[in-house]
């Protein structure tokens, strides 16, 4: 099949991509950023340039249907928060020709926001950290520390750990100033205590196919996973399982959840794919159940033929060495690549998930410019963090345009 991603510019995508095409598909990408991490891999024969999603949903999407009709794609896969956009599309998707796995656009409306998260959880009763929804400074109250969370942010942004009441204070005057309160408030939620655990499932029309769960062993830039160990939570699953039942949903579902003494809690719910190699080293093949829901055929993806163990470990290099770059300056960058290359300390026993070059010389070369960039002004490291973010987050103007488009229950507008 000819695949579209929705995205080529960030994690999520560049490892759908390998997998996609290692199963014999035909992979395309679309990126509003020129130098995105698709660019560089034989498994995305091309990338079109579009509109920024998040400035721009409509013009997104009208860029990306007429990309899929003139490159004849059969599947739009959303890899990204893209996914918001098409659902509300989706019979315009459909009608297009389309092939693609998303909930419907209320559905996705309960988890995509924060706030919406949160009160969602805790209607139908699953484990979070105390919290709270504060619609005015004046409402901000410990106690303390706490994390402060905006709407929308994506990959960590809009999440602010404040340790005292003037500092809450102080964040949530800039906050107003910037329209957060009037956006539906921000969200205030204690600390939890416990390994981070990314657990990710696929569903067809509230049906769980598809359920894997891996440890953040290490963090890496931008609040990502620079390495990760498959684990079992089978609590983790029930609480999975309990909200996509709930919602309906159908293709991807995702979210992070703080493995505490008394259980698993819910920190972020994403409304989509995230990061997709852990678990198909392991076993499950989160992408080709993404794909059966979107084509309603088996699409299971053939395994890999050195597929480690089911707890197996992964790791991506460019997120350790920003990392690296970011905590401990050109010592660390040179120590991380030593033992990246050595397989040594974490890299012992762990394949590479973002960039593995076997087979794809190109796949290096990020690694290359991200290492080469921090090694000559470690600083650099934002850049390189940030600017992928950027290419496919949804801002609040974006998500308010969406759900204006959608209380109108009239088809979507064309840009």
């Amino acid at each position: 099949m000819r695949i579209l991603l929705s995205d080529g510019a960030g994690l999520t995508a560049r490892q759908c991509a390998t997998l996609l095409s290692i199963a014999g598909h035909e992979v395309e990408a679309l990126s509003a950023e020129p130098l995105c991490l698709c660019r560089f891999t034989r498994h995305v024969r091309r990338v079109h340039q579009v509109p920024p999603c998040g400035t721009d949903p409509f013009g997104w999407l009208d860029a990306a249907l007429e990309v899929a009709a003139s490159r004849g794609a059969e599947v739009l896969l959303p890899v990204q928060e893209q996914a918001a956009v098409i659902a509300l599309a989706r019979d315009r998707v459909r009608a297009a020709g389309l092939a693609t796995a998303v909930p419907p656009f209320s559905a996705l409306a309960r988890v995509q926001d924060k706030v919406s998260a949160f009160r969602t959880l805790s209607h139908l009763g699953l484990p979070q950290p105390p919290a709270y929804v504060a619609d005015s400074v004046q409402a901000l109250r410990g106690p303390f520390p706490a994390f402060v969370k905006t709407p929308i942010g994506t990959a960590s942004a809009g999440v602010v750990r404040v340790d005292t009441e003037a500092e809450a204070r102080t964040l949530a005057a800039r906050l107003d100033t910037d329209g957060a309160f009037a956006s539906g408030g921000l969200l205030v939620q204690q600390p939890a205590d416990g390994p981070l655990v990314m657990v990710q499932a696929v569903f067809a029309d509230g049906s769980l196919t598809a359920f894997h769960a891996c440890e953040r062993v290490r963090e890496g830039a931008g609040g990502g996973s620079s390495h990760k160990r498959a684990v079992r939570v089978p609590r983790a699953r029930q609480a999975m399982e309990s909200l996509g039942d709930a919602l309906g949903w159908h293709g991807a579902l995702s979210a992070d959840m703080i493995l505490t003494p008394d259980g698993p809690v819910f920190i972020d719910v994403n409304p989509r794919l995230v990061e997709p190699v852990n678990a198909f080293r392991s076993g499950v093949d989160l992408v080709g159940a993404t794909l059966s829901a979107a084509t309603g055929r088996d699409e299971r993806l053939a395994p890999a033929p050195d597929a480690p163990p089911p707890d197996a470990a992964t790791h991506q290099v460019l997120l350790a060495v920003l990392a690296a770059a970011r905590d401990r300056g050109r010592r660390g960058v040179l120590a991380e690549l030593r033992d990246a290359i050595a397989h040594r300390g974490d890299y012992r026993g762990s394949g590479e998930e973002l960039t593995p070059p076997r087979g794809d010389p190109a796949a290096v070369l990020p690694v290359a410019a991200a290492a080469a960039a921090t090694l000559a002004r470690p600083a650099a490291w934002r850049s390189f963090a940030s600017g992928s973010v950027a290419a496919y987050s949804l801002t609040p103007s974006a998500w308010r345009q969406l759900t204006a488009a959608a209380s109108t229950a009239q088809p979507v507008p064309r840009s």
